[in-house]
């Protein structure tokens, strides 16, 4: 269990919160890259930290994160003219850069220097790994940007897409750091009793805290003398990595990848999840023919998409389509898609989850861990320190993996070789 008050730290995120500010103190996902198109394009909304801000690529393609109401009279930006290297109101032809000056009033007479004197809140921006990434904290503590090993893939083995939760972050990232809810909520198979994730539905977990957060692996006994090992990683604030390299035969996959989520906070009671991919070196293969069986595996296909959103058409308005026959003949929840049945659940925990009645087990040591690190690292930013994981020098340099070992071998020597980045 959390207790109420440590509960409130982690959960809200508006700015002056605790866990507000502790997210302002790294780079964080703003938008899909691809939501900005082209230069000088329509600037698109976006909401982030509780914050309503206006994206836009101006002239050069760089981008700009704006307050979404002008600094003179607070018309909305979003209907503003993206011209000539600036976003321009359309109440009165204010017009500001992507790093906040006002660089037009024609409102104002000729010689006023008014215009020298205004600002438009304005956050700095990087496009990197197809995701506009931004820093919202103070200029003094800003880090150098993220250097994942997967945003360094090329864009030939690499994949993005972004999916709506309606709940808060930290129940979303809970799910992904939990490897024993997969032998039960992703159970596609009734009748398999071969997958590793069935032969044993209790795995033991190991985690080593680190400077980017934490490694963790889960162990589970095939009862043949091997194990099946998942090394996973968890960065701080808000990323899970995790290997895709085997089938559950032992065999390696068609296209062995390495995967995770982002789950970054709209507000208290809403995220966006950016799920990335990337493949496991530049011989695998990864075709928009994986790629698009994976994202249909996983609920979140072209199709599976209400148009013009990132919302799962199988939603909490129509109990994500749950099959009740499905669920007692073929699958462990009657509902298609990896990520749908994640959703129903912890959607279905309410917007925020009161951590104070729960009774946690041995299989929950990975969230109990991330909770510890992130209560630490509020500290750290009350008292004026950097939290941990923000400099990318500490993150660069690692990868997950899955794999099958004997149970006498230690997993750090015999994967050695595997945990080594090659992008």
């Amino acid at each position: 269990m959390l207790r109420h008050e440590d509960n409130e730290r982690l959960t809200r995120v508006g700015a002056g919160t605790p866990g507000g500010e502790l997210f302002r103190r790294y780079w964080i996902p703003a938008l899909m890259s691809s939501e900005l198109p082209e230069n000088d394009g329509a600037p698109v909304r976006v909401r982030l930290l509780g914050e309503d801000l206006i994206a836009f690529r101006d002239s050069n393609g760089d981008v700009g994160l704006v307050d979404a109401f002008c600094p003179h009279r607070r018309a909305p930006m979003f209907f503003g003219r993206n011209e000539e290297c600036g976003l321009r109101c359309v109440y009165h032809g204010w017009k500001f850069n992507t790093r906040g000056h006002c660089v037009d009033m024609p409102s104002e007479p000729e010689g006023s220097t008014l215009h020298q004197r205004v600002k438009i809140k304005a956050y700095p921006c990087i496009d990197k790994g197809g995701i506009v990434w931004t820093y919202m904290g103070p200029k003094e503590t800003m880090p150098e940007p993220p250097d994942y090993e997967w945003m360094r893939a090329p864009i030939t083995h690499r994949h993005v897409s972004k999916t709506y939760e309606e709940c808060n972050y930290l129940q979303a990232m809970e799910g992904g750091l939990d490897t024993a809810h997969s032998s039960f909520a992703h159970n596609n198979n009734l009748g398999n009793r071969n997958e590793p994730r069935l032969r044993d539905r209790s795995p033991r977990l190991d985690v080593e805290r680190t400077e980017y957060g934490y490694c963790y692996v889960s162990f589970r006994d095939l009862k043949d003398g091997n194990y099946y090992m998942r090394i996973y990683h968890f960065v701080m604030p808000f990323q899970q990595f995790r290997g895709g390299i085997h089938k559950f035969d032992g065999s390696r996959r068609d296209y062995p990848e390495l995967n995770g989520h982002i789950w970054v906070p709209i507000d208290d009671t809403t995220t966006y999840v950016y799920n990335w991919a990337c493949a496991y070196d530049a011989d695998a293969n990864f075709s928009e023919d994986n790629i698009l069986e994976r994202e249909y595996f996983y609920g979140r296909g072209p199709d599976q998409m209400i148009p013009g959103t990132f919302q799962l058409k199988a939603n909490k308005s129509n109990d994500y389509f749950i099959d009740r026959n499905k669920q007692k003949s073929e699958t462990y929840t009657g509902i298609e898609g990896i990520n749908t049945q994640d959703f129903a659940l912890q959607e279905g925990m309410g917007p925020i989850v009161d951590r104070s009645l729960e009774h946690l087990g041995s299989s929950d040591k990975a969230i109990v861990a991330m909770r510890r690190l992130m209560l630490e690292a509020v500290t750290d930013v009350e008292e004026g320190r950097r939290p941990k994981g923000a400099d990318p020098k500490i993150h660069a340099q690692i990868r997950p993996y899955d794999g099958f070992m004997q149970t006498n071998d230690n997993w750090k020597e015999v994967f050695a070789a595997e945990l080594t980045p090659r992008w």
